[in-house]
């Protein structure tokens, strides 16, 4: 979880030019989203931005029935439907009556496609085909518990995305079984269409968060950067690790505390390994992504995550990215030039 410290004026005083900013928060995504734009008082903007994330969530929702994604993973096909909008399309068809080959709107295709490119370099550690397993996991119930063991060993072998291959907005799936989740790369893409709209519209100083996906327009009106703070894992929401200097920048974070639940005296959290069926145990408890593009971000934290402290910081840096992985004993590990790039301060325990 990211938060904002110090994007307010707090001085009590404010000059006769300054306006206050504009903002809206919602339920979208299924997290609590805001957005707040500083040199703008064009609250169109804001409807603008919620209606986009309503017709993204149409097409990535894994769960919601009426999405492309939902109908591509249950093969539910309409050859009657071709040449939708973002607007119209919501449901893939066949191409050519074959039964392995799909056709789908740009945006899926393009978000699938980013998900396959780091679940190939990544060895599998981070696979968008692990629908079958997150499936079995609710963390969000009243009640959580650890799914029966013989289910998530018959989910695990339809748990590859080995074989898939997508070739413009044509995507062919090698079997019936495979599933695709995109929760852990949608919410960066979503952010970084957002910020297109708003720059766009000449916007150039804006935050974007989708719960707890930052991503920064530009700087505050007055030039400074934006304050971001890395939240404590399992503390009180105000407080935090250390706190960023942010220009034009997105940050992610993915950690163990954000969805998860005790069962039996262990935690159990919702980074699934797709080789075991079960939560990566690899001493992290989180990771923060520093990134151009949100979607980026996005993918990479988790992926970080799952490949472990020494890995992960190898592939952040492979990658071109910033990163701080916090290990168990709330130590900070920052990639090579993080602090050359980027001004931290290090909150004191």
């Amino acid at each position: 979880m990211l938060l904002f410290t110090g994007c307010q004026n707090t001085t009590g005083t404010s000059t006769a030019t300054e306006k206050e900013p504009i903002s809206i928060s919602s339920i979208k995504l299924n997290t609590a989203i805001q957005i707040t734009i500083y040199d703008s008082q064009d609250k169109s903007l804001l409807d603008d931005c919620l209606a986009l994330c309503d017709r993204y969530e149409l097409i990535f929702s894994r769960t919601n029935e009426n999405s492309e994604l939902y109908k591509l993973n249950h093969r539910i096909s309409d050859s009657a439907v071709s040449n939708q909008t973002i607007e119209t399309q919501t449901t893939p068809y066949q191409v050519n009556g074959t039964t392995n080959t799909w056709h789908i709107s740009e945006y899926l295709a393009a978000l699938l496609s980013e998900g396959l490119d780091i679940t190939r370099e990544s060895d599998g550690a981070f696979d968008i085909a692990i629908a079958p397993l997150t499936s079995l996991w609710d963390f969000t119930a009243e009640d959580p518990k650890v799914p029966d063991d013989a289910a998530i060993q018959k989910a695990l072998p339809l748990c590859s995305s080995d074989g898939v291959t997508i070739d413009g907005q044509d995507i062919t799936l090698p079997s019936d079984d495979i599933q695709f989740d995109v929760g852990a790369i949608a919410k960066g893409y979503i952010a970084d269409r957002m910020k297109d709209l708003l720059v766009k519209k000449g916007v150039k100083s804006a935050i974007i968060n989708l719960g707890g996906n930052v991503l920064c327009i530009g700087s505050k009106p007055d030039g400074t950067p934006f304050k971001v703070g890395i939240q404590k894992p399992f503390a009180d929401r105000n407080e935090t690790e250390a706190v960023m200097d942010i220009t034009g920048k997105s940050v992610v974070s993915s950690g163990i505390y954000e969805r998860c639940f005790k069962q039996n005296g262990k935690l159990y959290h919702h980074i699934l390994n797709p080789k075991t069926g079960y939560p990566y145990d690899n001493s992290l408890i989180s990771v923060t992504i520093i990134s151009d593009q949100s979607v980026d971000g996005d993918a990479l934290s988790t992926t970080c995550f799952a490949l472990g402290l020494e890995d992960g910081l190898k592939f952040a840096e492979k990658k071109g990215v910033q990163a701080v992985l916090i290990t168990e004993d709330y130590e900070l590990h920052y990639t090579d030039g993080f602090q050359d790039e980027i001004n931290v301060t290090d909150v004191e325990s």
